[in-house]
């Protein structure tokens, strides 16, 4: 029999790599500090959108395989994964990014493109309610026989003990965790609305922009950002921030404007050089890493799942 595994850390990633792990037979539990729905990753927009990550090439290999799977879930409204139509546009003139022809994605006609906007792309991605789709995970996983603890670990030290293998998910949580100091919050801040009738997302994508601004439709409600404030752990939500998101978002979509505020989010997105996705023994345990995936943890959770299982293979 596999050996049981604990997974500590309960956003998309950790939830992700635990299903994968369970549906591949293994005995799983998740220990959370944090259950699924106080997480970064609930707080997320969010979409498909390799952002804030590296390195490239994994990331680029990581993108296309959580892509795939997430074009499959879109075909199921209890995922909360949709498939949305939707353009990326930028106020000076740029290439189009690396990824756009995983998803088809064609230029703008000039005449459609938002007031101040030079170039854009359209095509389709998933847009993905997420607490929704983190409630689906959980649900994955009971049914695969994982079982999720609300438990939080002081070290990893002591959370050695726990199982033969454990994999550390924690995002910005492994700062401390790990003892990893290339660890940094980037404060991420959003406004829900009612959804005046949006059907397609828009993101802002011109080069050094100084500002986030995205609007992603999820059926009655619209996601609208953001924010980037390197060095910021601080989760309150701040008004100043959350009328400026609103202004920016009203000036691109004037349909926006009068849309009452039904919630406002607040998450933490672990960036770090790279990505870390390695194994290491210690002791008698063996410790897998999964965490640093800054604004693309979405993006990036079914390929580094998949390649987390196949690390453990390698490494038992």
């Amino acid at each position: 029999m596999p050996a049981p595994v604990v997974v500590i850390g309960a956003g998309v990633i950790g939830l992700t790599t635990a299903v994968r792990l369970a549906e591949a037979g293994r005995d799983v539990r998740v220990d959370a500090e944090l259950l699924p729905a106080d997480t970064t990753s609930a707080a997320a927009g969010a979409s498909w959108d390799p952002y804030l990550a590296e390195p490239v090439h994994l990331v680029e290999r990581w993108s296309r395989e959580t892509l795939r799977v997430l074009l499959e879930l879109g075909t199921d409204a209890r995922t909360g994964v949709r498939l949305v139509e939707g353009t990326h546009e930028s106020r000076v003139p740029r290439d189009m990014p690396a990824w756009a022809p995983w998803v088809d994605a064609r230029p703008c006609d000039p005449g459609v493109l938002r007031p101040g906007y030079a170039e854009g792309w359209r095509y389709r991605a998933p847009v993905v309610d997420m607490p929704t789709y983190l409630a689906y995970l959980v649900d994955r996983l009971t049914a695969a026989g994982g079982r999720l603890r609300r438990h939080r670990h002081s070290s990893l030290q002591e959370a050695l003990g726990e199982a033969p293998v454990i994999v550390n998910c924690t995002g910005t949580g492994s700062r401390a965790l790990a003892e990893d100091p290339s660890v940094e919050a980037v404060r991420g801040q959003l406004v829900v609305v009612e959804n005046p009738g949006i059907g397609t997302f828009f993101c802002d994508d011109t080069p050094d922009a100084e500002e986030l601004t995205y609007i992603y439709p999820q059926s009655d409600v619209v996601v609208l950002g953001g924010t980037s404030d390197w060095g910021s752990w601080d989760l309150r939500p701040d008004p100043a921030a959350a009328q400026d998101i609103l202004r920016r978002c009203v000036e691109v979509e004037p349909s926006l404007a009068g849309a009452p505020v039904v919630g406002h989010r607040v998450g933490l997105r672990p960036v770090r050089p790279e990505v870390r996705l390695e194994a290491e023994h210690r002791d008698a345990t063996l410790l897998l890493h999964n965490y640093g995936h800054g604004g693309a943890g979405l993006t990036l959770s079914w390929g580094c799942a998949a390649e987390a299982a196949d690390l453990l293979r390698a490494a038992e």
